[in-house]
């Protein structure tokens, strides 16, 4: 049975060295093993389901910071819209564009991270650099006034060949400050999402500023919950 604690304190110490961030990934977690990670000092853990998500916010301390790193549905927005810390996994305008709707409904800015497609997986989404810097120079991107593009994510490919991955880590930060050089709106960016529970030293290596680290702290997912 995995220590929870002493993953939470070996992932935080190697972060730490990098002036980066872990998440905790507690998808399909039971609130008791987030508690051990809470109590162990952790405040920050991401979902990939809404319904999961907006049940443990209810039922969870409330100076966690919640981060929505799956695949979200426009029509789902509206149930995390008021308390979501970051959402990771924005691939598109019209995402963006609703995110901004539900925030403006609730009051708030939201946080955001474009997600470029790095890997060589078709199974994979995400803009093109070429797409930022189109949604950026569009008329409707002005209008967008409560999103704040916090960074990029990204995910490499899924594949022993550590070279490739270092590889695609290494261009998601070129696109990084590419991007942050040329766009004067993304000159605050700070954050880059990249690097899970296989990977994570090479994207330390590469830059990133966020971890996401599942099954390493929490041991294998329960698929079936």
């Amino acid at each position: 049975m995995i220590n929870i604690q002493k993953q939470i304190h070996h992932y935080n110490s190697e972060v730490s060295k990098f002036e980066a961030q872990l998440i905790a990934i507690s998808k399909t977690k039971p609130d008791e093993d987030i508690i051990i990670a809470y109590e162990s000092g952790q405040r920050h853990f991401g979902e990939n389901k809404v319904q999961e998500l907006s049940g443990k916010f209810e039922r969870l301390p409330k100076d966690i910071k919640w981060h929505m790193v799956g695949h979200l549905q426009r029509n789902k927005i509206k149930f995390i819209a008021n308390f979501v810390y970051l959402i990771h996994s924005v691939d598109s305008e019209r995402l963006l564009a609703a995110i901004d709707k539900q925030a403006r409904k609730v009051g708030r800015t939201i946080n955001v991270l474009l997600q470029i497609h790095i890997a060589e997986e078709d199974t994979k989404s995400g803009f093109t650099v070429n797409e930022i810097d189109e949604l950026i120079n569009s008329p409707s991107f002005k209008s967008y006034s409560n999103v704040k593009i916090s960074g990029l994510m990204g995910m490499a490919t899924n594949t022993e060949n550590k070279s490739l991955i270092r590889s695609e880590f290494k261009g998601l930060k070129d696109s990084f400050e590419k991007l942050k050089s040329e766009h004067k709106v993304l000159s605050n960016m700070d954050t880059i999402s990249m690097g899970m529970s296989g990977d994570y030293k090479i994207a330390l290596e590469e830059g990133s500023t966020m971890i996401r680290i599942g099954s390493s702290i929490f041991g294998s997912r329960n698929y079936a919950s």
